[in-house]
């Protein structure tokens, strides 16, 4: 499976600063965002509901994935998406680093993705303890 992911009863703003609480007790903070919602409008003048794709980063890990292959730093960051429901909930949905970094060449990006995956499960628990 290439993500895993939990739904919130939120509102979007709300759900959006609990996930980055989460991720920085976890040291991960949110390094880019795309609203996806505001280019389709733009670019399409397509409607749809809230729907950002984000990338949280430990830079330790990040680190040390460069300094082991530097061209795994294509695999960088740890994608995540969140997006409004037609309920109003909002999924979060985040990307299996062990997924992602199974396409490395060397074993440190690999372990690397262990742990990055470890610290966004962590995250989906604390979203709902």
């Amino acid at each position: 499976m290439y993500e895993f992911n939990t739904e919130l009863n939120l509102p979007f703003a709300e759900a959006l600063e609990q996930v980055r609480v989460a991720l920085m007790e976890e040291q991960l903070g949110i390094v880019s965002d795309v609203d996806v919602q505001a280019i389709f409008k733009n670019k399409l003048d397509k409607a749809i509901p809230a729907y950002h794709i984000y990338g949280a980063c430990n830079p330790k890990l990040a680190d040390r994935v460069i300094s082991a292959e530097p061209n795994a730093g294509t695999l960088l960051p740890c994608s995540f998406i969140m997006r409004e429901t037609e309920t109003g909930s909002v999924v979060v949905s985040f990307m299996d680093p062990t997924a992602v970094f199974s396409l490395a060449e060397t074993d440190e990006p690999k372990a690397v993705a262990q742990e990055a995956k470890a610290m966004l499960q962590r995250v989906v628990e604390k979203l709902h303890g």
